[in-house]
């Protein structure tokens, strides 16, 4: 913030009528204890009550709220060898961010700390967990209505809706935000001034109004349309980085990229630096050479998409990201899918976050019917890869596009993944499996039926797919998914 929008909230705070369970007033005590503490108990109660951000402000009175400077000089202090924002950051849990401001009103010094409220679980510093009780910082322990209130708030408030920049005025909100690439993507005509801007800003919930020229940027607005994400540090960490590997491990890295745009904002320019990056056949047809992607373009999209949309925002230290290697591209994202694995072609869509979802739906970015996957199998079944992997780690979503492969360089469960997403995509077009069907998919001559018939009956075996009529002659069988039986 300049010294200006500073002054601003500070008058802001001091027009408060009492020290709030969410603002701190203080005038040259500066603890460091007491300052985590206060960081753990401001950033929870900002949680407990809706509130964009937490302040502790040195220099004002408690009380009065009359400005009477303070000595404190954050930057240079230190506890021990370390300096005090390391210490604090490095013993609050989650870790949280927290700004630290020094300006001068009226000839005196003044420093804010603006907080990040608590998103997903309670701040604890030190190992306690802290809260405002009116005007005191108690331990959240010894006040379980609260902490069972807070708990509740978590479950209740998504990432979306939450706020990334507090009391930005109009100028912060055009710089920071992509907003002709917003209008462009919803089909919505640019309003020829700055508060018929503001107020479609305001109703795709890209930012909140506080009030006079104040707003709030939501974390949506940020992480969908930031010009930079640098410039909003918690949303930095959930920037989707591409890495090109040498070979088919991560031991050498051939190129990395880390999105500095929002997401809806970048999202053309990650699709053509994913494509650049992929190997291509060299195809002639009509005595011209063309170039084409050896994975499917429409694929990646829907994969991309999806890691973005379904994400946990709420997990710390971990991001989008997509892995390029020689034989495979691997699409992670933060989070435990909300679906079974193996249900990710038939259940109806879940998704952590629904406004987020629903806007890049309305841009035209992903799918909020479930067919987004639909098409990826659709696509590998078109370009006759290997079926794609759809696997969960302790924290993680991971789905693996494999390179070309022939049929005799495919495992068994690469042969019997084929035949359940064959199956699958079948019933979902109201079709079934056939062996025929299935030769088609894999490319294998009719005379080489017993080959499609084997990797049918292993999948079977693993209570994959089943016949739909077990009576039926081999020639006339049809199959369907398990579930679908």
């Amino acid at each position: 913030m300049s010294d200006q929008e500073l002054i601003a909230l500070l008058a802001e705070l001091r027009a408060l009528p009492h020290e709030t369970e969410w603002v701190e007033f203080k005038h040259n005590r500066a603890e460091p204890n007491d300052i985590g503490e206060y960081l753990s108990a401001l950033a929870n109660s900002a949680a407990l009550h809706a509130k964009g951000a937490a302040y502790i402000v040195w220099g004002v009175e408690d009380g009065t709220h009359n400005i009477v400077g303070t000595t404190f000089k954050p930057r240079l202090a230190k506890q021990g060898n370390e300096e005090l924002e390391n210490w604090l950051l490095r013993l609050l849990s989650p870790r949280i961010d927290f700004q630290i401001s020094e300006f001068r009103v009226e000839s005196a010094n003044i420093v804010i700390f603006s907080i990040q409220p608590a998103t997903h679980t309670p701040v604890s510093f030190s190992g306690t967990e802290y809260i405002r009780v009116g005007s005191l910082k108690k331990k959240l322990k010894e006040y379980p209505e609260k902490e069972g209130t807070l708990w509740g708030v978590f479950s209740a408030t998504p990432f979306e809706k939450g706020v990334v920049l507090t009391s930005a005025s109009s100028d912060d909100v055009l710089n920071l935000i992509d907003y002709p690439v917003c209008f462009e993507l919803l089909g919505h005509s640019l309003p020829d001034n700055r508060q018929g801007i503001l107020q479609r800003l305001q109703q795709e919930k890209v930012i909140k109004h506080r009030g006079d020229d104040r707003y709030d940027i939501t974390n949506l607005g940020g992480i969908l349309f930031a010009k930079d994400l640098n410039q909003f540090e918690r949303l930095s960490q959930k920037a989707l980085r591409v890495i090109q590997y040498k070979g088919n491990n991560r031991i050498e890295t051939l190129r990395e990229q880390i999105g500095q745009r929002g997401y809806a904002s970048g999202f053309e320019g990650v699709i053509s630096f994913i494509d650049n990056l992929l190997p291509q056949n060299e195809q002639i047809e009509k005595a011209f050479r063309q170039q084409e992607s050896l994975y499917p373009q429409l694929a990646i999209r829907e994969l991309v998409a999806n890691l973005l949309v379904h994400q946990d925002f709420n997990l710390s230290g971990t991001g989008p990201m997509v892995e390029i290697f020689t034989d495979r591209i691997e699409f992670t994202n933060p989070g435990k899918p909300l679906i079974e694995t193996l249900r990710f072609i038939d259940e109806p869509p879940q998704s952590r976050n629904e406004d987020l979802a629903d806007l890049m739906r309305r841009m035209g970015i992903c799918e909020r019917r479930g067919s987004g996957i639909d098409k990826v199998i659709s696509q590998v079944e078109l370009f006759q890869l290997p079926a794609p992997k759809f696997s969960e780690t302790s924290r993680h979503t991971k789905v693996t596009l494999l390179a070309p492969k022939s049929l005799n360089d495919m495992d068994r469960d690469d042969r019997i993944r084929a035949c359940y997403q064959h199956a699958c995509l079948r019933y979902e077009s109201n079709e079934q499996m056939t062996n025929a069907s299935f030769r088609d998919r894999l490319g294998v001559d009719k005379k080489n039926y017993a080959i499609a018939s084997r990797i049918i009956r292993d999948a079977i075996d693993a209570n994959l797919v089943q016949p739909v009529d077990p009576d039926t002659g081999p020639r006339y069988m049809r199959y369907v998914p398990f579930w679908a039986a």
